[in-house]
């Protein structure tokens, strides 16, 4: 393992895999002991399984205790699931909760404290540096993104512009009136930030922005590689969801690309078969489980993402990374028979110079079966440069190329550029059309 280029690394970035191993047991420990004791309807979950923390021998061992999933937050909606009292929780953040009860997630002054370390961490393993200045796009409120990206900024030592989501127009003008070095918003919205730019009559690509930082929604290379022509900037991801601290459990490092560090002093990753829930092989895709191994406020055991990756092995930091997010296994939509997630169609339409990175899926049932629509914007250079009959032969090219890559019949719908709304947080993919059984 080469630890060269690391500047400014905390020693856990340049340890031994063994000393970080030895650090992940003795938190394991602790905070299985903490749930248990703490959380009713953990100490509840352990009993019925019929395990105990003092089971923990090995790391290894950590397969032997029950899954945790959103049922289990929204079952104990909203502070069922805290292992401290309130008079110690400093923070409450909380999920949309666009398909139920939304779920909650306290934290303790020194979860917040870990939290920005983490980021500052994250920021800084991409490139980021304390003279910087950071423009958060993220939103701020319950959504843990700005508020993530904000307070690691500030850890680091950068100059903070706390501008949160929406008033693209504004966006805009505060990039060029302020000149910021770093960009940390969803990559959708980074987007409809650049729309904006050729809107005014303006070249994003000459901005002051040296990094983006993306995260909060799955993203692919072809949406990579149009942030990084529009903005000439380099785009990198980040990784976290709320139930587990939020932004910052993993980071692609400016000197470890196409994978993120998972931060493993303080998660423990797993890869489970999403239907059985059995671990799957060595490199194998899966669903990312994680065990928070340091959260006083809320510890979760063996958390279900529902996020699609992979692990890999450790490079430049005795940490294993992750797989970029393929999906998450309750985004998939079965066509006919076929397995389908919303990457892997805007993997295919990214490979056509003449279509946008802005896309809508229709999901519809007009008869027994089910079909899927795609519509896609062309890019704003070709704003009403195309006829029908061109327009006719993209629709016709990007259907064969979805039924050859990845195997589903859909009707394709090419519009102009700004048809479709623009996500001022994380995009909408899927409409779902169907009718109510």
């Amino acid at each position: 393992m080469s630890v060269t280029g690391l500047i400014g690394a905390e020693p856990i970035e340049t340890a031994s895999i063994d000393e970080l191993r030895s650090l992940q047991l003795a938190r394991m420990r602790n905070v299985l002991h903490h749930a248990y004791e703490h959380v009713p309807h953990i100490k509840k979950q352990f009993q019925a399984a019929g395990v105990h923390p003092d089971d923990l021998r090995g790391l290894e061992d950590i397969g032997n205790f029950p899954l945790t999933g959103k049922d289990d937050l929204r079952q104990n909606y909203p502070f069922g699931m805290f292992a401290e009292p309130m008079d110690r929780i400093v923070r409450i953040h909380a999920s949309s909760g666009t398909t139920g009860k939304p779920t909650v997630v306290g934290y303790t002054r020194q979860d917040i404290e870990t939290w920005s370390r983490l980021m500052a961490r994250s920021i800084r393993a991409a490139g980021g540096r304390a003279s910087d200045k950071i423009h958060v796009a993220y939103g701020y409120g319950l959504f843990t993104g700005g508020l993530g990206a904000h307070y690691g900024g500030e850890f680091l030592g950068a100059a903070v512009i706390p501008v949160s989501g929406g008033l693209t127009e504004r966006q805009v003008q505060i990039i060029n009136d302020f000149t910021p070095d770093i960009i940390m918003v969803t990559p959708s919205y980074m987007l409809a930030i650049a729309d904006e730019f050729d809107r005014q009559g303006l070249d994003a690509s000459k901005c002051s922005l040296r990094l983006g930082i993306f995260g909060a929604e799955p993203w692919g290379a072809g949406m990579r590689g149009e942030l990084e022509r529009r903005l000439g900037l380099q785009a990198l991801d980040i990784y976290g969801l709320s139930e587990v601290m939020g932004p910052g459990v993993a980071q692609e490092c400016a000197d470890s690309k196409n994978a993120l560090t998972i931060w493993e002093d303080h998660f423990y990753p797993e890869i489970i078969d999403p239907t059985s829930g059995a671990p799957v092989a060595e490199g194998e895709i899966g669903e990312l489980v994680i065990t928070t191994l340091t959260k006083q406020g809320m510890p979760v055991i063996r958390y279900r993402t529902r996020d699609l990756t992979r692990l890999l092995p450790s490079t430049t930091r005795p940490m294993r990374r992750i797989d970029r997010i393929s999906g998450r296994s309750d985004d998939m939509l079965i066509i006919r028979g076929v397995n389908v997630f919303p990457s892997n169609i805007e993997a295919v339409l990214a490979k056509e110079e003449s279509l946008a990175s802005h896309y809508l899926l229709e999901l519809r049932r007009p008869g027994s079966l089910d079909e899927l629509d795609v519509i896609v914007e062309t890019r704003a250079s070709l704003a009403g440069k195309l006829g029908a009959a061109e327009l006719a032969t993209l629709e016709r090219q990007a259907e064969h190329s979805i039924k050859v890559f990845v195997g589903v019949t859909t009707k394709v719908r090419v519009v102009e550029p700004g048809t479709l709304e623009r996500s001022q947080g994380k995009a909408k993919r899927v409409l779902d059309l169907r009718p109510k059984d």
